[in-house]
């Protein structure tokens, strides 16, 4: 059985050791992929410009009508945050149960997490509709702030940034706030 929207989720997940690896540079870890959970402070502005939805090399799929049920345009959220770091590939806006079902099958976590993030054969990102809204929810943030994040942060991990060490946690933090701020999103590092 396979995913109907792309061949990505069926393949094994790569961290982004790997992919430097892959681009000449070494890999020191045993092979496991490195997703982390992420929290953030409150925030408050709401999303900036839209992005228009007719570029074919981005495609995002609401697989979770809940998306659209608590996060009015939420399509056009992840759209943007996507255009604003370059993304080329898919985000498909999912359930729980689905991405649990990819955690354990490329992970052998049987928990559902915020995001994935796929490398091969094409860039895909994958979100957990109540993952993302409970974490919101605990965080005092927007549900759409949230997502606008957790967008960004999975396409700068399948441009090869990584948060492993402490340096580059805090590159990887920079690099979002600034990001964000161009697309009016609040820098979720910033502390309130």
């Amino acid at each position: 059985s396979g995913i109907p929207w792309s061949r990505a989720s069926l393949m094994r997940m790569i961290t982004a050791k790997q992919q430097r690896a892959k681009r000449g540079g070494s890999v020191s870890d045993r092979g496991r992929p490195n997703i982390t959970l992420t929290m953030e402070p409150p925030s408050s502005r709401p999303p900036g410009p839209e992005i228009p939805a007719g570029d074919p090399s981005l495609v995002v799929i609401v697989a979770d009508p809940a998306w659209q049920k608590t996060i009015p345009g939420a399509e056009r959220i992840a759209r943007r945050a996507a255009h604003a770091v370059g993304m080329q590939g898919t985000i498909v806006l999912a359930s729980d149960r689905l991405v649990r079902d990819l955690n354990w099958r490329h992970r052998g976590k049987n928990k559902p997490t915020n995001v994935l993030t796929y490398e091969d054969p094409a860039p895909e990102i994958v979100l957990a509709h109540g993952v993302v809204h409970a974490e919101a929810s605990a965080q005092r943030r927007r549900p759409a702030h949230h997502l606008a994040h957790l967008v960004v942060h999975g396409a700068l991990h399948l441009q090869g940034e990584d948060h492993e060490h402490p340096g580059d946690a805090r590159r990887m933090e920079m690099l979002e706030s600034r990001i964000l701020h161009r697309i009016r999103v609040p820098n979720p590092w910033k502390r309130a």
